[in-house]
């Protein structure tokens, strides 16, 4: 942007313990033919797969060296006009469960995701929050749900686009704004059939931040049988964590979050399991990981694997294969064989092998099971990995759909 206003630095309220740009070599070994027979990749991947992950190679070393890998930690504040701004339908396969309106306050991402399903993982753009984003949520509420409206059952989706609750947001009083919106619309119109559905990386502490005397918890609390709650988090180990979320609460500070939730009476026993890097599904890491969630008062997740471009799995590959070569091996096998060249998500992010994806569900789901944990599922994964509804019904034993939507919320209604 040629005329950036004045940034407004901040402090990330979580870190991980490692500098990404400290570890050495990490961009030694460029993705190309050469590596992956290295690496002993049993797949020969196409010329246009191979040129995409040697682009994206470049463009890992560059930002390693630039120092564009991260987001810096700063914002800027931008109004908006709130009478036309627009939002979208949360409706990627176009069998989305409810009619879903996004919530996106803010322009970019400060939590720095290596894997991001916006950006392929660049940081490189401002963080840009929108200060008055909640006239518009005020205008939105009532178009809605107002004189004339149909009054349909509906969901407001806090936030597909960027992290609801990360310091842009909570620092600036945004977030607490936009449910302020909410609360006065629900005891303006009581009978409104709109619900608010948030699925979010926040930690405890991000819950805690106040604006004028009240915390996110408070307001969530105010909110109670209105909205759902959603961690979202990922099956790996803290330090792999750390380099993929940078800004991210860990997984204990995570479950925290939902168990204060609970405690304030609102409904979080759903997760978003996300995403999911098949080499770390060993039995250990699946016991570990939904033992934490059981504990935590989690009955119900839905998983999604990781799906990423290939100059994003040039950047992804070699950040893993700190952890072990063998891992980076099993990454590009799951993702490069030409056969799985089509099973692509939105935007033309690439998903693991269908029958590896079929099998990991399987690993998954057969200890769930023994939990008590229900499983949820997109209608694109189901038609995908031709998931019968005798596997996985449409709408759950728990009542839960796809990414989570709870249609008891409007039972009363």
């Amino acid at each position: 942007m040629a005329d950036v206003p004045d940034w407004i630095p901040y402090t990330p309220v979580y870190s991980g313990a490692t500098d990404i740009y400290q570890l050495p070599d990490l961009a030694k070994h460029p993705v190309d033919a050469a590596r992956l027979r290295e690496l002993g990749v049993s797949v020969q991947p196409s010329a246009e797969t191979l040129e995409a992950l040697e682009r994206g190679g470049r463009l890992f070393a560059r930002r390693l060296q630039e120092r564009t890998l991260l987001p810096h930690p700063r914002y800027t504040l931008q109004a908006i006009d709130p009478l036309t701004e627009r939002t979208e339908i949360h409706n990627y396969t176009g069998r989305c469960p409810t009619l879903t309106f996004e919530i996106n306050p803010v322009r970019g991402c400060g939590v720095g995701c290596q894997y991001c399903l916006v950006t392929d993982g660049v940081h490189e753009q401002p963080l840009i929050a929108l200060e008055n984003y909640h006239l518009y949520v005020r205008r939105l509420l009532a178009e809605k749900n107002g004189p004339g409206s149909e009054n349909r059952p509906h969901y407001y989706y806090f936030s597909p686009k960027t992290e609801a609750f990360q310091e842009a947001t909570l620092l600036t009083g945004i977030a607490h704004r936009i449910l302020r919106e909410f609360i006065a619309h629900f005891r303006a119109c009581p009978e409104s059939r709109a619900r608010l559905f948030i699925a979010s990386k926040a930690g405890a502490e991000h819950l805690q931040i106040k604006d004028g005397g009240e915390s996110v918890l408070d307001l969530f609390e105010q909110l109670q049988g209105k909205m759902q709650f959603n961690t979202s988090v990922s099956i790996m180990p803290d330090a792999f964590r750390d380099l993929l979320e940078p800004y991210a609460a860990p997984l204990s500070e995570r479950m925290r979050a939902v168990r204060l939730c609970r405690e304030r009476g609102v409904r979080a026993d759903s997760a978003l399991v996300q995403p999911i890097f098949t080499p770390w599904l060993t039995d250990g890491h699946i016991r570990s990981f939904f033992d934490a969630l059981h504990d935590a008062g989690i009955i119900n997740y839905k998983p999604e694997f990781l799906t990423a471009c290939m100059e994003n799995l040039a950047m992804l590959g070699p950040l893993l294969g700190r952890f072990g070569s063998d891992l980076e091996r099993q990454l590009y096998d799951a993702y490069l064989p030409p056969s799985n060249a089509d099973h692509r998500k939105q935007r033309g992010r690439t998903a693991p092998d269908r029958a590896l994806s079929r099998e990991a569900l399987a690993k998954m789901r057969n200890y769930t099971d023994t939990l008590g944990m229900s499983i949820s599922i997109c209608y694109w994964v189901r038609c995908q990995l031709g998931i019968t509804e005798q596997e996985i019904p449409l709408v759950n034993a728990n009542g839960f759909q796809c990414l989570g939507y709870q249609s008891t919320l409007f039972e009363h209604v």
